[in-house]
Protein backbone atom coordinates (compact mmCIF):
# COMPACT_ATOMS: atom_id res chain seq x y z
CA UNK A 1 0.00 0.00 0.00
CA UNK A 2 1.32 3.62 -0.89
CA UNK A 3 0.21 4.96 2.22
CA UNK A 4 2.92 2.58 3.95
CA UNK A 5 6.14 3.14 1.08
CA UNK A 6 8.97 4.38 2.41
CA UNK A 7 10.07 7.58 1.00
CA UNK A 8 13.86 7.46 1.97
CA UNK A 9 14.24 4.24 -0.47
CA UNK A 10 12.59 5.98 -3.39
CA UNK A 11 15.45 7.16 -5.78
CA UNK A 12 14.48 10.48 -6.61
CA UNK A 13 17.78 11.21 -8.82
CA UNK A 14 16.23 9.07 -11.23
CA UNK A 15 13.64 9.60 -13.39
CA UNK A 16 10.27 9.94 -12.36
CA UNK A 17 7.79 7.05 -12.58
CA UNK A 18 5.06 7.13 -15.19
CA UNK A 19 2.71 5.22 -13.44
CA UNK A 20 0.41 6.75 -10.80
CA UNK A 21 0.70 7.14 -7.56
CA UNK A 22 3.83 6.46 -7.50
CA UNK A 23 5.10 9.07 -9.55
CA UNK A 24 3.62 11.81 -6.64
CA UNK A 25 5.32 9.46 -4.20
CA UNK A 26 8.98 10.71 -6.45
CA UNK A 27 8.06 13.57 -5.81
CA UNK A 28 6.94 13.72 -2.48
CA UNK A 29 10.65 12.61 -1.84
CA UNK A 30 11.66 15.84 -4.42
CA UNK A 31 9.87 18.08 -2.21
CA UNK A 32 11.63 16.61 0.99
CA UNK A 33 15.04 16.98 0.01
CA UNK A 34 14.05 20.79 -1.02
CA UNK A 35 12.16 21.26 2.28
CA UNK A 36 15.79 19.71 3.99
CA UNK A 37 17.80 22.90 1.95
CA UNK A 38 15.54 25.11 3.27
CA UNK A 39 15.74 23.79 6.51
CA UNK A 40 19.84 23.96 6.63
CA UNK A 41 19.47 27.86 5.44
CA UNK A 42 16.60 28.80 7.23
CA UNK A 43 17.58 27.03 10.85
CA UNK A 44 13.54 25.29 10.68
CA UNK A 45 11.38 23.00 7.91
CA UNK A 46 9.09 24.92 5.99
CA UNK A 47 5.20 26.20 7.25
CA UNK A 48 2.05 25.53 5.45
CA UNK A 49 -1.08 26.46 5.45
CA UNK A 50 -4.69 24.88 3.75
CA UNK A 51 -7.53 26.83 4.12
CA UNK A 52 -10.91 25.37 2.52
CA UNK A 53 -13.86 26.72 1.19
CA UNK A 54 -16.62 24.91 0.41
CA UNK A 55 -18.78 21.11 0.68
CA UNK A 56 -17.19 18.16 2.72
CA UNK A 57 -15.70 16.80 -0.83
CA UNK A 58 -13.14 19.77 -0.80
CA UNK A 59 -12.77 18.81 3.48
CA UNK A 60 -11.79 15.53 2.09
CA UNK A 61 -10.12 17.11 -0.79
CA UNK A 62 -7.64 19.05 1.83
CA UNK A 63 -6.87 16.67 3.88
CA UNK A 64 -4.98 15.03 0.70
CA UNK A 65 -3.23 18.57 0.59
CA UNK A 66 -2.14 18.50 3.80
CA UNK A 67 -0.99 14.97 3.87
CA UNK A 68 1.11 15.72 0.62
CA UNK A 69 2.47 18.83 2.81
CA UNK A 70 3.13 17.15 5.98
CA UNK A 71 5.13 14.04 4.09
CA UNK A 72 6.88 16.70 1.88
CA UNK A 73 8.66 18.22 5.18
CA UNK A 74 6.10 20.71 5.82
CA UNK A 75 4.30 21.99 9.30
CA UNK A 76 0.84 23.18 9.58
CA UNK A 77 0.89 27.24 10.56
CA UNK A 78 -0.83 29.93 10.61
CA UNK A 79 -1.02 32.14 7.13
CA UNK A 80 0.79 35.19 8.71
CA UNK A 81 3.29 32.77 9.34
CA UNK A 82 3.30 30.27 6.68
CA UNK A 83 5.67 30.01 3.51
CA UNK A 84 3.48 27.97 1.30
CA UNK A 85 -0.27 29.20 1.69
CA UNK A 86 -2.93 27.40 -0.72
CA UNK A 87 -6.70 27.58 -0.56
CA UNK A 88 -8.80 25.05 -1.95
CA UNK A 89 -11.60 26.69 -3.33
CA UNK A 90 -15.62 26.36 -3.70
CA UNK A 91 -17.56 28.62 -6.94
CA UNK A 92 -20.78 26.81 -6.15
CA UNK A 93 -22.07 30.28 -5.40
CA UNK A 94 -20.81 34.05 -6.04
CA UNK A 95 -20.25 35.08 -2.31
CA UNK A 96 -17.68 32.20 -1.98
CA UNK A 97 -15.53 33.32 -4.93
CA UNK A 98 -15.91 36.21 -3.91
CA UNK A 99 -14.68 35.28 -0.07
CA UNK A 100 -11.19 33.86 -2.62
CA UNK A 101 -10.90 37.34 -4.04
CA UNK A 102 -11.05 39.51 -0.75
CA UNK A 103 -8.59 36.92 1.44
CA UNK A 104 -5.84 37.40 -1.84
CA UNK A 105 -5.73 41.33 -1.26
CA UNK A 106 -4.48 39.84 2.53
CA UNK A 107 -2.50 37.32 1.41
CA UNK A 108 -0.36 39.79 -1.49
CA UNK A 109 0.18 42.14 2.19
CA UNK A 110 2.36 38.84 3.43
CA UNK A 111 4.24 38.50 0.00
CA UNK A 112 5.05 41.91 0.07
CA UNK A 113 6.70 40.75 3.55
CA UNK A 114 7.99 37.43 2.58
CA UNK A 115 8.71 37.42 -0.82
CA UNK A 116 9.73 33.81 -1.01
CA UNK A 117 6.00 32.90 0.08
CA UNK A 118 4.60 30.60 -2.22
CA UNK A 119 0.65 31.08 -3.13
CA UNK A 120 -1.72 28.37 -4.44
CA UNK A 121 -4.43 28.30 -5.41
CA UNK A 122 -6.89 25.18 -6.68
CA UNK A 123 -10.37 23.33 -6.39
CA UNK A 124 -13.85 24.11 -8.53
CA UNK A 125 -13.43 27.93 -9.05
CA UNK A 126 -10.20 26.98 -11.13
CA UNK A 127 -12.10 25.09 -13.52
CA UNK A 128 -13.93 28.57 -14.41
CA UNK A 129 -12.02 30.50 -17.74
CA UNK A 130 -13.51 33.88 -16.20
CA UNK A 131 -11.76 33.32 -12.59
CA UNK A 132 -8.46 32.26 -14.39
CA UNK A 133 -8.08 35.44 -16.57
CA UNK A 134 -8.91 37.66 -13.55
CA UNK A 135 -6.22 35.81 -11.64
CA UNK A 136 -3.91 36.25 -14.23
CA UNK A 137 -4.80 39.78 -14.69
CA UNK A 138 -5.36 41.17 -10.85
CA UNK A 139 -3.52 38.61 -8.99
CA UNK A 140 -0.40 38.30 -10.39
CA UNK A 141 1.28 37.32 -7.28
CA UNK A 142 -0.24 33.98 -7.13
CA UNK A 143 2.36 31.10 -7.66
CA UNK A 144 0.37 28.01 -8.69
CA UNK A 145 -2.93 27.14 -9.97
CA UNK A 146 -4.86 23.68 -10.48
CA UNK A 147 -8.12 22.16 -10.76
CA UNK A 148 -10.27 19.28 -9.49
CA UNK A 149 -9.28 16.96 -12.16
CA UNK A 150 -5.66 16.69 -11.25
CA UNK A 151 -6.03 17.30 -7.77
CA UNK A 152 -3.36 13.98 -7.04
CA UNK A 153 -1.07 15.82 -9.05
CA UNK A 154 -0.18 18.18 -6.09
CA UNK A 155 2.61 16.62 -4.99
CA UNK A 156 4.18 17.11 -8.77
CA UNK A 157 3.23 20.56 -9.31
CA UNK A 158 4.35 21.69 -5.74
CA UNK A 159 7.76 20.81 -6.06
CA UNK A 160 7.52 22.91 -9.67
CA UNK A 161 6.24 25.40 -7.95
CA UNK A 162 9.08 25.59 -5.06
CA UNK A 163 11.68 25.03 -7.80
CA UNK A 164 10.78 27.40 -10.40
CA UNK A 165 10.01 31.51 -11.08
CA UNK A 166 6.77 32.25 -12.14
CA UNK A 167 3.24 30.93 -12.96
CA UNK A 168 2.77 27.42 -12.58
CA UNK A 169 -0.46 26.58 -13.88
CA UNK A 170 -2.07 22.73 -14.80
CA UNK A 171 -6.08 22.92 -15.26
CA UNK A 172 -7.56 20.07 -16.80
CA UNK A 173 -11.19 20.30 -18.66
CA UNK A 174 -11.94 16.85 -17.42
CA UNK A 175 -10.90 13.29 -16.52
CA UNK A 176 -11.50 9.97 -16.58
CA UNK A 177 -8.90 9.41 -13.77
CA UNK A 178 -9.70 7.81 -10.58
CA UNK A 179 -6.10 7.91 -8.44
CA UNK A 180 -6.13 7.44 -5.15
CA UNK A 181 -3.78 5.81 -1.80
CA UNK A 182 -2.01 8.97 -1.70
CA UNK A 183 -1.25 10.66 2.01
CA UNK A 184 -3.68 11.89 3.91
CA UNK A 185 -3.79 14.57 6.90
CA UNK A 186 -6.88 14.06 9.03
CA UNK A 187 -8.75 16.63 10.97
CA UNK A 188 -10.17 13.98 13.22
CA UNK A 189 -8.10 11.06 14.14
CA UNK A 190 -11.50 8.88 15.13
CA UNK A 191 -13.69 10.02 11.68
CA UNK A 192 -12.99 10.44 8.44
CA UNK A 193 -14.59 10.95 4.76
CA UNK A 194 -14.40 8.89 2.01
CA UNK A 195 -14.86 9.53 -1.85
CA UNK A 196 -16.67 7.09 -3.81
CA UNK A 197 -17.14 8.55 -6.64
CA UNK A 198 -16.05 11.97 -8.07
CA UNK A 199 -18.42 14.16 -11.03
CA UNK A 200 -21.70 14.71 -11.40
CA UNK A 201 -24.38 13.75 -14.72
CA UNK A 202 -27.58 15.21 -13.52
CA UNK A 203 -27.09 19.39 -15.00
CA UNK A 204 -29.19 20.89 -12.79
CA UNK A 205 -29.93 23.90 -14.43
CA UNK A 206 -28.29 25.96 -11.65
CA UNK A 207 -25.66 24.31 -11.21
CA UNK A 208 -21.89 24.74 -12.02
CA UNK A 209 -20.79 21.48 -10.34
CA UNK A 210 -20.71 19.23 -13.96
CA UNK A 211 -18.68 21.52 -15.24
CA UNK A 212 -16.08 21.81 -12.40
CA UNK A 213 -16.33 18.72 -11.25
CA UNK A 214 -17.01 16.55 -14.22
CA UNK A 215 -18.93 13.33 -15.74
CA UNK A 216 -19.35 10.89 -12.90
CA UNK A 217 -17.09 8.36 -12.08
CA UNK A 218 -16.95 5.51 -9.14
CA UNK A 219 -14.17 4.08 -7.52
CA UNK A 220 -13.55 0.30 -7.27
CA UNK A 221 -16.00 -0.98 -4.39
CA UNK A 222 -12.76 -3.32 -3.25
CA UNK A 223 -10.91 -0.35 -3.10
CA UNK A 224 -13.49 1.54 -1.23
CA UNK A 225 -13.75 -1.28 1.34
CA UNK A 226 -9.68 -1.21 2.13
CA UNK A 227 -9.30 2.05 2.64
CA UNK A 228 -12.11 1.70 4.99
CA UNK A 229 -10.37 -1.29 6.65
CA UNK A 230 -7.10 0.82 6.84
CA UNK A 231 -9.02 3.72 8.68
CA UNK A 232 -10.89 1.41 11.16
CA UNK A 233 -7.62 -0.45 12.05
CA UNK A 234 -6.20 3.10 12.31
CA UNK A 235 -9.00 3.78 14.84
CA UNK A 236 -11.37 5.40 12.85
CA UNK A 237 -15.07 4.64 14.40
CA UNK A 238 -17.54 6.73 12.16
CA UNK A 239 -16.45 7.24 8.18
CA UNK A 240 -19.09 9.56 5.68
CA UNK A 241 -19.06 8.45 1.85
CA UNK A 242 -18.92 11.03 -0.60
CA UNK A 243 -19.73 11.71 -4.08
CA UNK A 244 -22.00 14.28 -5.31
CA UNK A 245 -24.84 11.79 -6.05
CA UNK A 246 -24.14 8.76 -4.19
CA UNK A 247 -27.60 7.09 -5.45
CA UNK A 248 -25.43 7.08 -8.86
CA UNK A 249 -22.24 5.15 -7.21
CA UNK A 250 -21.26 2.13 -9.22
CA UNK A 251 -23.37 2.42 -12.62
CA UNK A 252 -20.06 3.37 -14.78
CA UNK A 253 -17.79 0.14 -13.28
CA UNK A 254 -17.19 -2.92 -15.34
CA UNK A 255 -19.11 -5.45 -12.53
CA UNK A 256 -21.40 -2.61 -11.19
CA UNK A 257 -22.91 -2.64 -7.70
CA UNK A 258 -25.59 -0.23 -6.11
CA UNK A 259 -24.77 2.58 -3.63
CA UNK A 260 -27.12 0.17 -1.33
CA UNK A 261 -24.90 -2.92 -2.06
CA UNK A 262 -21.73 -1.13 -1.56
CA UNK A 263 -23.73 0.01 2.08
CA UNK A 264 -23.80 -3.47 3.49
CA UNK A 265 -20.32 -4.22 2.31
CA UNK A 266 -18.92 -1.20 4.22
CA UNK A 267 -21.51 -2.48 7.61
CA UNK A 268 -19.40 -5.68 7.66
CA UNK A 269 -16.24 -4.08 8.45
CA UNK A 270 -14.99 -4.36 12.08
CA UNK A 271 -14.54 -1.82 14.12
CA UNK A 272 -17.04 0.88 12.25
CA UNK A 273 -19.65 1.98 14.34
CA UNK A 274 -21.26 4.93 12.09
CA UNK A 275 -21.84 5.14 8.21
CA UNK A 276 -22.60 8.45 6.93
CA UNK A 277 -22.99 9.81 3.38
CA UNK A 278 -23.28 12.78 1.39
CA UNK A 279 -25.29 13.63 -1.06
CA UNK A 280 -28.54 11.48 -2.25
CA UNK A 281 -31.02 12.80 -5.16
CA UNK A 282 -34.66 12.62 -5.11
CA UNK A 283 -34.98 11.46 -8.45
CA UNK A 284 -33.29 7.87 -8.05
CA UNK A 285 -33.21 7.61 -4.10
CA UNK A 286 -34.75 3.30 -4.08
CA UNK A 287 -36.25 1.31 -2.15
CA UNK A 288 -33.26 -1.06 -1.76
CA UNK A 289 -31.62 1.92 -0.38
CA UNK A 290 -34.85 2.41 2.19
CA UNK A 291 -34.54 -1.28 3.07
CA UNK A 292 -31.10 -0.97 3.70
CA UNK A 293 -30.81 2.10 6.12
CA UNK A 294 -33.84 0.82 7.81
CA UNK A 295 -32.33 -2.83 8.88
CA UNK A 296 -28.49 -0.89 9.41
CA UNK A 297 -27.17 -0.98 12.79
CA UNK A 298 -24.40 1.35 12.01
CA UNK A 299 -26.51 4.00 9.20
CA UNK A 300 -26.94 7.16 11.15
CA UNK A 301 -30.65 7.85 11.58
CA UNK A 302 -29.89 11.18 9.19
CA UNK A 303 -30.79 11.98 5.54
CA UNK A 304 -29.95 14.81 3.63
CA UNK A 305 -32.60 15.17 0.84
CA UNK A 306 -32.63 18.13 -1.05
CA UNK A 307 -35.84 19.69 -2.07
CA UNK A 308 -34.28 22.89 -3.90
CA UNK A 309 -38.12 24.18 -4.55
CA UNK A 310 -41.53 22.99 -3.60
CA UNK A 311 -43.15 24.36 -7.12
CA UNK A 312 -43.18 21.31 -9.22
CA UNK A 313 -42.95 24.05 -12.35
CA UNK A 314 -39.37 25.38 -11.07
CA UNK A 315 -38.31 22.09 -10.24
CA UNK A 316 -38.98 21.13 -13.59
CA UNK A 317 -36.85 24.53 -14.55
CA UNK A 318 -34.18 23.56 -12.88
CA UNK A 319 -33.78 20.11 -14.26
CA UNK A 320 -34.65 18.07 -10.87
CA UNK A 321 -36.64 15.55 -12.75
CA UNK A 322 -39.07 15.23 -9.99
CA UNK A 323 -41.96 16.61 -9.18
CA UNK A 324 -43.60 18.23 -5.50
CA UNK A 325 -45.88 15.37 -4.93
CA UNK A 326 -43.03 12.90 -5.30
CA UNK A 327 -40.72 14.56 -3.29
CA UNK A 328 -43.48 14.49 -0.40
CA UNK A 329 -44.74 10.38 -1.85
CA UNK A 330 -41.12 9.88 -1.17
CA UNK A 331 -40.33 11.38 2.34
CA UNK A 332 -43.97 9.84 3.54
CA UNK A 333 -42.21 6.54 2.44
CA UNK A 334 -38.88 6.97 4.33
CA UNK A 335 -40.37 8.10 7.28
CA UNK A 336 -43.04 5.03 7.28
CA UNK A 337 -40.43 2.78 7.07
CA UNK A 338 -37.31 4.46 9.33
CA UNK A 339 -40.18 6.95 11.58
CA UNK A 340 -36.81 8.16 14.10
CA UNK A 341 -34.57 9.48 11.03
CA UNK A 342 -34.28 13.02 10.75
CA UNK A 343 -34.46 14.53 7.07
CA UNK A 344 -32.25 18.07 6.27
CA UNK A 345 -32.23 19.54 3.26
CA UNK A 346 -31.40 22.28 0.51
CA UNK A 347 -33.50 25.08 -0.56
CA UNK A 348 -32.77 27.71 -3.36
CA UNK A 349 -34.79 30.99 -3.53
CA UNK A 350 -35.06 33.10 -6.14
CA UNK A 351 -34.81 30.87 -9.70
CA UNK A 352 -35.68 32.61 -12.46
CA UNK A 353 -39.37 33.27 -12.49
CA UNK A 354 -40.23 32.32 -8.97
CA UNK A 355 -43.17 33.74 -7.72
CA UNK A 356 -44.78 34.24 -4.43
CA UNK A 357 -46.89 31.37 -5.18
CA UNK A 358 -44.18 28.99 -6.15
CA UNK A 359 -42.55 30.13 -2.92
CA UNK A 360 -45.99 28.78 -0.65
CA UNK A 361 -45.68 25.81 -2.72
CA UNK A 362 -41.99 25.50 -1.48
CA UNK A 363 -43.14 26.35 2.55
CA UNK A 364 -46.43 23.92 2.10
CA UNK A 365 -42.96 21.31 1.71
CA UNK A 366 -41.37 22.60 4.65
CA UNK A 367 -44.84 21.76 6.65
CA UNK A 368 -45.60 18.53 5.77
CA UNK A 369 -42.07 17.20 5.74
CA UNK A 370 -41.18 18.83 9.20
CA UNK A 371 -37.46 19.04 8.07
CA UNK A 372 -34.78 18.49 10.92
CA UNK A 373 -33.39 21.75 9.73
CA UNK A 374 -32.96 23.42 5.94
CA UNK A 375 -29.77 25.16 4.81
CA UNK A 376 -31.90 28.12 2.12
CA UNK A 377 -30.24 29.97 -0.03
CA UNK A 378 -30.53 32.94 -2.67
CA UNK A 379 -30.04 31.72 -6.50
CA UNK A 380 -26.99 32.86 -7.43
CA UNK A 381 -26.13 33.40 -11.34
CA UNK A 382 -23.44 31.28 -12.42
CA UNK A 383 -22.17 32.07 -16.01
CA UNK A 384 -22.32 28.76 -17.96
CA UNK A 385 -25.74 27.61 -16.35
CA UNK A 386 -28.95 27.07 -18.44
CA UNK A 387 -30.54 29.27 -15.39
CA UNK A 388 -27.96 32.33 -15.87
CA UNK A 389 -29.69 33.03 -19.10
CA UNK A 390 -33.14 32.87 -18.32
CA UNK A 391 -35.46 35.69 -18.71
CA UNK A 392 -37.38 36.53 -15.44
CA UNK A 393 -34.27 36.95 -13.13
CA UNK A 394 -36.40 37.96 -9.67
CA UNK A 395 -36.00 41.37 -8.43
CA UNK A 396 -33.50 41.22 -5.09
CA UNK A 397 -36.13 42.84 -3.19
CA UNK A 398 -38.42 40.51 -3.83
CA UNK A 399 -36.19 37.36 -3.45
CA UNK A 400 -35.03 38.77 0.28
CA UNK A 401 -38.88 39.36 1.27
CA UNK A 402 -39.74 35.67 0.05
CA UNK A 403 -36.68 34.07 1.33
CA UNK A 404 -36.93 35.72 5.24
CA UNK A 405 -40.75 34.43 4.78
CA UNK A 406 -39.35 30.93 4.10
CA UNK A 407 -36.80 30.88 6.65
CA UNK A 408 -39.04 32.01 9.68
CA UNK A 409 -41.27 28.83 8.56
CA UNK A 410 -37.95 26.19 8.40
CA UNK A 411 -37.17 27.49 11.80
CA UNK A 412 -40.34 27.74 13.38
CA UNK A 413 -41.07 23.84 11.65
CA UNK A 414 -36.62 23.26 12.97
CA UNK A 415 -37.26 23.73 16.42
CA UNK A 416 -40.94 21.88 16.65
CA UNK A 417 -39.46 18.59 15.27
CA UNK A 418 -35.74 18.82 17.12
CA UNK A 419 -37.76 19.30 20.38
CA UNK A 420 -38.79 15.82 20.21
CA UNK A 421 -35.53 14.75 21.78
CA UNK A 422 -35.50 16.79 24.87
CA UNK A 423 -35.42 15.17 28.07
CA UNK A 424 -33.80 11.81 26.25
CA UNK A 425 -30.32 9.87 26.50
CA UNK A 426 -28.74 10.33 23.20
CA UNK A 427 -25.26 8.51 22.37
CA UNK A 428 -22.79 11.36 21.29
CA UNK A 429 -19.33 10.73 19.52
CA UNK A 430 -17.46 13.53 21.15
CA UNK A 431 -15.55 15.77 18.25
CA UNK A 432 -13.85 18.48 20.06
CA UNK A 433 -13.80 21.63 22.89
CA UNK A 434 -16.72 23.78 22.52
CA UNK A 435 -14.99 27.21 19.89
CA UNK A 436 -17.10 29.15 22.47
CA UNK A 437 -17.07 27.68 25.86
CA UNK A 438 -13.78 25.89 26.78
CA UNK A 439 -15.70 24.15 29.86
CA UNK A 440 -17.81 22.30 27.28
CA UNK A 441 -17.44 19.76 24.69
CA UNK A 442 -19.55 19.41 21.35
CA UNK A 443 -20.57 15.64 20.18
CA UNK A 444 -23.08 14.62 17.66
CA UNK A 445 -25.63 12.36 18.28
CA UNK A 446 -26.61 9.56 15.32
CA UNK A 447 -29.10 12.05 13.63
CA UNK A 448 -26.26 14.58 12.93
CA UNK A 449 -27.70 16.79 15.76
CA UNK A 450 -24.98 18.84 17.80
CA UNK A 451 -24.72 18.73 21.75
CA UNK A 452 -22.93 20.42 23.74
CA UNK A 453 -22.02 19.29 27.22
CA UNK A 454 -19.52 19.77 30.49
CA UNK A 455 -16.74 17.70 29.68
CA UNK A 456 -12.86 17.11 30.00
CA UNK A 457 -10.74 16.65 26.38
CA UNK A 458 -9.98 12.89 27.16
CA UNK A 459 -13.55 12.27 26.13
CA UNK A 460 -12.94 13.38 22.75
CA UNK A 461 -13.21 10.34 20.07
CA UNK A 462 -15.49 8.60 22.72
CA UNK A 463 -19.55 7.72 22.43
CA UNK A 464 -20.64 9.57 25.68
CA UNK A 465 -24.02 8.89 26.68
CA UNK A 466 -25.68 12.37 27.04
CA UNK A 467 -29.05 13.26 28.92
CA UNK A 468 -30.58 16.17 26.20
CA UNK A 469 -31.77 18.75 28.87
CA UNK A 470 -32.23 22.20 26.89
CA UNK A 471 -33.10 22.58 23.32
CA UNK A 472 -32.16 25.66 21.29
CA UNK A 473 -33.61 24.85 17.87
CA UNK A 474 -30.49 23.58 16.23
CA UNK A 475 -28.50 22.08 19.08
CA UNK A 476 -28.75 20.59 22.71
CA UNK A 477 -27.43 21.21 25.90
CA UNK A 478 -26.64 18.26 28.06
CA UNK A 479 -25.32 16.05 30.74
CA UNK A 480 -23.41 13.43 30.66
CA UNK A 481 -24.13 10.41 31.81
CA UNK A 482 -21.62 7.73 31.41
CA UNK A 483 -18.54 7.25 28.76
CA UNK A 484 -18.97 4.36 26.73
CA UNK A 485 -16.37 1.79 25.66
CA UNK A 486 -14.95 1.64 22.65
Amino acid sequence: MYNEIDLDKIDIHSEPPTEEPGRQYYFIGKCREWGEGFRRKNGRFPRACVTTFGCQMNARDSEKLSGVLQKSGFETAQEEAADFIIYNTCTVRDNANQKVYGRLGVLHGYKRRNPHLKIALCGCMMQEPSVIEKIRKSYGFVDLLFGTHNLYKFAELLYTCLTCEGLVMDIWQDTDKVVEDLPTEQKYRFKSGINIMYGCNNFCSYCIVPYVRGRERSREAADILEEVRRLAADGVTEIMLLGQNVNSYGKNLKHPLSFAGLLQEVEQIPGIRRIRFMTPHPKDLSDELIGVMRDSEKICRHLHLPLQSGSSRILQAMNRRYTKEQYLSLTEKIRREIPELSITTDIIVGFPGETAQDVEDTIDVVRKVGFDNAFTFIYSKRTGTPAAAMENQVPADEVKENFDRLLHVVQETAKQRTARFLGQEAQVLVEDVNEHDSRLLTGRMSCNMLVHFPGGRELIGQYVTVRLEECKGFYYMGQEKKAWQN
